[in-house]
């Protein structure tokens, strides 16, 4: 299953047939219906929609579609229907015309103070009022609908591919910086192991013998021991190790991966952070901080995976 990202874009145009086959012959026959989808990371589905006047009753059809296929992200939908060639105006027929003047007239005999109509007013009564035939607009904008948000979930796909990619990148090279530690912890606890008891021997001479050797012997010893233990990253870096083969896994398997990679990658940066505080050698210091970088750069692109 495919890794999809929150981000993503499609749109698509289809002509359907406006109005109703008994309307006047004189009135557009044929409308153009355009539909567009983007959206940008969200922590959840969030769904708008910016619809024309005559396509406002569909929007539970289009959103019960949308709910069905995607589960994350803030996602916007504008669909508009209008008539072709809408950059001319047709006359109005003359007749029609007459009939406006003569309820105009009517309506202002008992309404003397009524506003006369305005040009704007004719057009949109003799042009762009036209009854639409909900039919057929309801299944051109569903197919329309469908083929859309086709080429959006393709185009999230896409762009998951790509971000899975980056981060099976920073994952490779996160296990290049643990390989590089894992040699390391055992010298840098060895190393400060001598160093706290040459500190416990020359304390023991300074304290002119007020404690017996064997006893300062074994306390020192002891004393050593829990601080190697401290300092000792090795289970960090296997715990590391075990959050980037879940992240792998969690990649290949695909689908609803956003959620379970951000608990992750949190994962992944208190090991980091526990291992640049426990790190007894510069080299392991600047290991970790070469590994926050990776982590942070992979949250980054977490954050935009569905």
């Amino acid at each position: 299953m495919s890794v999809y990202s929150m981000t993503g874009y499609a749109s698509g145009q289809q002509a359907v047939a406006g109005v109703p086959d008994e309307a006047p012959a004189w009135k557009n026959a044929h409308r153009r219906l355009g539909l567009e989808l983007r959206s940008v990371n969200s922590r959840f589905l969030d769904l708008g929609f910016r619809l024309s006047d005559e396509l406002r009753q569909h929007e539970p059809a289009l959103r019960a579609l949308l709910t069905a296929r995607l589960k994350r992200g803030k996602v916007e939908l504008r669909a508009y229907l209008q008539s072709q060639g809408d950059d001319t105006v047709a006359d109005p027929p003359p007749r029609l015309l007459q009939r406006l003047a003569s309820v105009q007239d009517q309506v202002r005999v008992w309404l003397p103070d009524a506003k006369s109509l305005s040009v704007a007013d004719v057009l949109r009564v003799t042009s762009g009022a036209e009854p639409v035939d909900d039919e057929r607009t309801a299944s051109a904008l569903m197919a329309l609908a469908e083929t859309v948000l086709d080429d959006f979930v393709a185009a999230r796909a896409r762009e998951g591919e790509r971000l899975a990619q980056l981060i099976r990148e920073r994952v490779a090279q996160l296990r290049g910086l643990a390989a590089s530690a894992e040699p390391l912890v055992p010298e840098a606890v060895q190393a400060q192991k001598q160093r706290f008891l040459a500190r416990w021997q020359e304390a023991l001479a300074a304290g002119e013998g007020q404690v017996a050797p064997e006893a300062a012997q074994d306390r020192a010893l002891a004393e050593a021991t829990a601080f190697a233990i401290r300092i000792d990253v090795a289970e960090e870096l296997g715990r590391l190790t075990a959050h980037l083969d879940e992240i792998e896994s969690v990649l290949k398997k695909g689908g609803e991966a956003g959620k379970r990679l951000d608990f992750l990658i949190q994962e992944l940066h208190r090991e980091a952070n526990t291992l640049g505080s426990k790190a007894a050698a510069l080299e392991l210091t600047r290991i970790s901080v070469d590994m926050k970088v990776l982590i942070e750069q992979m949250r980054e692109q977490v954050q935009n995976i569905e």
